[in-house]
């Protein structure tokens, strides 16, 4: 028969619970049940486990606090509705527990240098990365501090290891074929920014389903997700292609701009032109007509990035996480 201590799994096991609630209920820690805490000290004086010294000495040097790091530094970005969602989903969840919030915007310099200094001096217990381009310092920055990271998204030159996404391939194929199926074949984009794997993944949908359906992907234009770009964007196209019966725009900020410019231009949407966008944001509800957009769940994608950080923190191994999206059809298209 053995004589090895019992392990903290154990414990979990012989509780019913998971090991990260074992975790917190060993190390006094809040926002764990009754019904647990009593299951897990009772499974603890059953197996005579004996906490280790150095793990609870390090559970109690938590800062109380995680960080939402976002490469942006545009004043701006607090009036764009998606990150708006993402950060009321994450504090919806932070208000569960005992941890602060710290919001950094980190694509300058002087915000990464910021970061680097929460990081180092280990004033939080992990770390939320945001809106990631291609070879962002970000990542490398946060992984090289130490503590949890949970990316939103992903981005184009690694997967992370733990990350909360949405379907965008899958939505902006879906979309193009409503267009297709309600009998437009001169389907134009206009793409959200292509160093961001959000944005060339729904360009890659776009050209997906036009080519199952035998069609010219060649009528393209080129954004950022914002307004002025969406504007840009489709008076390019119609100039360079007079004969477009259709566009789907990777952002609903973006197909906003577009419908202006239709409006201007005298094309009537949907009868001369139908319209598709992507996030289903509120505004989608009351453009003129209203916007036929893909939902994706923005602000659920805030609240499981938190969970999911929640989880590490207290020693769990969360699996990657890839929420689904859906075609809201309404007066556009």
């Amino acid at each position: 028969m053995s004589n090895r201590p019992p392990t903290l799994d154990e414990v979990a096991q012989r509780a019913g619970v998971s090991t990260g609630t074992a975790s917190r209920v060993i190390n006094n820690a809040q926002h764990v049940s009754k019904k647990a805490r009593q299951a897990v000290e009772r499974a603890v004086e059953e197996l005579g486990y004996v906490p280790n010294v150095a793990g609870r000495s390090l559970a109690s040097q938590r800062r109380g606090a995680v960080v939402l790091a976002i490469s942006s530094d545009d004043p701006a970005l607090f009036a764009n509705l998606f990150f708006a969602e993402v950060i009321t989903g994450v504090n919806a969840v932070i208000e569960e527990t005992d941890l602060q919030l710290m919001l950094v915007l980190a694509a300058s310099e002087r915000g990464r240098d910021r970061l680097a200094r929460i990081l180092q001096s280990r004033s939080a217990d992990g770390v939320m990365l945001l809106a990631l381009r291609e070879n962002d310092p970000l990542s490398k920055l946060a992984d090289e501090s130490g503590v949890p990271v949970v990316h939103g998204g992903r981005s184009l030159d690694r997967t992370p290891q733990w990350y909360v996404d949405a379907d965008n391939r899958g939505g902006a194929r879906q979309a193009v074929e409503h267009l297709i199926g309600v009998g437009r074949q001169r389907i134009a984009t206009i793409t959200g920014q292509l160093d961001l794997h959000v944005g060339v993944n729904r360009y890659l949908g776009y050209r997906e389903a036009l080519a199952l359906a035998g069609l010219s992907d060649a009528r393209v234009a080129h954004g950022d997700f914002g307004e002025a770009s969406g504007a840009a964007g489709m008076t390019r196209l119609l100039d360079e292609h007079p004969d477009l019966d259709a566009v789907f725009v990777a952002s609903d900020a973006m197909a906003a701009g577009a419908l202006r410019v239709l409006h201007e231009r005298g094309r009537a949407v949907p009868e001369d032109i139908a319209v598709v966008g992507f996030n289903d944001v509120v505004t989608a509800q009351h453009t003129q007509p209203r916007l036929t957009t893909v939902h994706q769940p923005i602000e659920a994608l805030g609240r499981e990035m938190t969970r999911m950080l929640v989880r590490l923190i207290n020693g769990e191994r969360p699996t990657p996480l890839i929420l689904p999206t859906e075609l809201v059809i309404r007066d556009s298209a």
